[in-house]
């Protein structure tokens, strides 16, 4: 089961996103309103998360990880493996597989990309993200770098478009400003923002490919 949905997700890849209009499902109040942003006017930082796609028993799982405390814009909160573009990456793929294994240990040979999702600019840190998909074959071994990870979340990729898991709360922000915002509830975490919106996209392009396999 798991690599024919691989494999139908990578031609689904292929073809054109969801997108924005996906992304904005799960946008905090204040940013659905916004306008959009003149990315070369404001320069972006760029950055990449990888969202790994691995076998469960009888299933597809993905990989969250919940950034430790910190005096930072994204304290606490939970987020695909991930990070900055550096100067020695080839390109943005390399930086979330580098990020990836920097994170939480998983060799950039054993994560096969199969595609990526649309990017997504970041008003409060200013990054635009690039977020990449890819697979393992196996269940990885784990190492976790305790100074930017505190926990690792494997979570069934098809219990993120469960309706009971969405839901809206006032969140407080890490600067101390509360903001209303959409979110998933996952073992007692709350998702949100840039992640929940990924994750959106990521929905709308997995119920397609499950129709798909399904019929």
């Amino acid at each position: 089961m798991f690599f024919k949905f691989i494999e139908l997700l990578k031609i689904r890849l292929q073809q054109a996103l969801p997108g924005e209009d996906a992304q904005l499902l799960m946008a905090p109040a204040g940013r659905k309103n916004m306008q959009k942003p003149d990315l070369e006017l404001l320069n972006p930082r760029k950055s990449a998360v990888m969202i790994v796609l691995l076998p469960s028993e009888g299933g597809v799982n993905t990989l969250l990880i919940q950034r430790p405390v910190y005096d930072g814009v994204h304290s606490g909160q939970v987020a695909f493996p991930g990070g900055k573009f550096e100067e020695t990456d080839r390109d943005l793929q390399e930086t979330a597989l580098r990020e990836t294994y920097e994170e939480i240990g998983i060799e950039t040979n054993e994560i096969q990309v199969i595609g990526k999702l649309t990017e997504l600019y970041i008003p409060p840190s200013n990054f635009l993200v690039s977020p990449y998909i890819g697979f393992v074959e196996k269940q990885p071994e784990f190492l976790i770098n305790t100074y930017e990870v505190q926990r690792i979340i494997s979570v069934d990729l098809f219990s993120l478009n469960d309706e009971t898991i969405k839901t809206e709360r006032v969140i407080t922000h890490s600067s101390g400003y509360k903001i209303k915002a959409p979110c998933y509830e996952i073992e007692e975490l709350t998702i949100w923002g840039a992640t929940a919106m990924m994750i959106s996209e990521l929905n709308v392009i997995v119920q397609e490919v499950r129709e798909q396999f399904n019929a």
